[in-house]
């Protein structure tokens, strides 16, 4: 009788972790937005300009979506958009009110992973919308593909507000917003290698993600599925960029990943020990790894095209002579 038990037991115990893996796996796609849904605007990090958050409000309606400021959107506390617990109660009040299609962050800067320690990441698997922003906000994307939900990593309200109401960057993560993902072509730059692969993408600000290392907000979590990374990063030196890539590869996550996009990396000394550019650098150590590597593809902190990229979601990533084609796959 003791026997059977344990048996049943045993065998409960691996259905729950079958389950477990499977939901994880899973990566859930927010409801696409209808005209005259509402979009929340919070600000989990920074304090932003209140005329910034007014332009991206102005955009938004453009679009025919009700964006609703947050209750501590434009406050300050040394810095930060409000305290800690304000702006934590910003990101649940988003997340939980029903009437909240998806949300938009104002801006980047510093403190996301203050508001992401007073957040059980069930909230988000719970509540699947799409999150929007990119830089600091990287912290929330990962928060949202371990939980198992999709994330857009995109401009904020001063970059939709910038690049106009009809721009071709704009134009793409306003049919996001409406369910129709992207194909991106990019042109070939010297130091790609060339290759196919699948995986998930994930990715976004280096230093950000990096630093949620071994946490449940960690995306990297999912590196056994095969994942594809995109990094960009700014103010960030060539040492620092290698101290972060070897954190990586002494993980194990370099030798797990089915390829790589690398966008841009701004305001940085250069040349430093040797190396004439960030691209350089990275060069010397991801051409060791037998996967489909790609530069200079337009993501990140840059005056120019910030692509929208879908977070959580499938890609086929096609690295060629001739350039870069990265193709978002529905979830089936």
């Amino acid at each position: 009788m003791r026997k059977q038990v344990t048996r049943l037991l045993f065998s409960a115990l691996l259905t729950t972790a079958s389950l477990c893996v499977e939901a994880q796996q899973r990566s859930v796609m927010p409801t696409p937005l209808k005209t005259g849904d509402t979009i929340a605007v919070i600000s989990p990090s920074s304090v932003p300009d209140s005329a910034t958050v007014a332009k991206g409000c102005a955009t938004l309606r453009s679009w025919g979506y009700v964006p609703v400021v947050g209750a501590h959107a434009l406050s300050s506390y040394h810095g930060f958009a409000g305290t800690a617990d304000e702006r934590t109660a910003d990101l649940l009040w988003a997340l939980r009110n029903p009437s909240i299609k998806a949300i938009i962050c104002s801006r980047g800067g510093d403190g996301a992973v203050q508001v992401l320690q007073r957040i059980p990441l069930k909230e988000f698997r719970n509540h699947p919308k799409w999150i929007m922003g990119f830089s600091d906000v990287t912290a929330l994307h990962s928060a949202e593909v371990a939980a198992g939900v999709m994330s857009i990593h995109c401009s904020m309200c001063d970059g939709i507000a910038m690049r106009g109401e009809r721009d071709s960057v704009n134009m793409i993560l306003r049919k996001l917003l409406q369910g129709e993902l992207p194909t991106y072509q990019a042109p070939a730059h010297p130091l790609n290698q060339q290759g196919e692969a699948t995986g998930i993408l994930v990715g976004g600000n280096f230093s950000v993600f990096c630093g949620l290392a071994g946490s449940e907000y960690d995306f990297l979590n999912r590196a056994d599925e095969g994942l594809i990374l995109f990094i960009e990063d700014t103010d960030e030196s060539m040492t620092k960029v290698d101290r972060m890539l070897h954190q990586l590869e002494i993980r194990g996550v370099l030798s797990k990943l089915n390829g790589i996009i690398v966008g841009h990396f701004s305001k940085y000394k250069s040349p430093e020990n040797g190396f004439a550019d960030m691209y350089e650098m990275l060069h010397e150590y991801l051409q060791h790894y037998h996967i489909p590597v790609c530069y200079d593809f337009p993501v990140g902190h840059h005056s120019g095209k910030n692509y929208p990229m879908v977070e959580g979601c499938k890609v086929n990533l096609k690295v060629g002579q001739d350039g870069t084609l990265i193709q978002f796959v529905h979830p089936e």
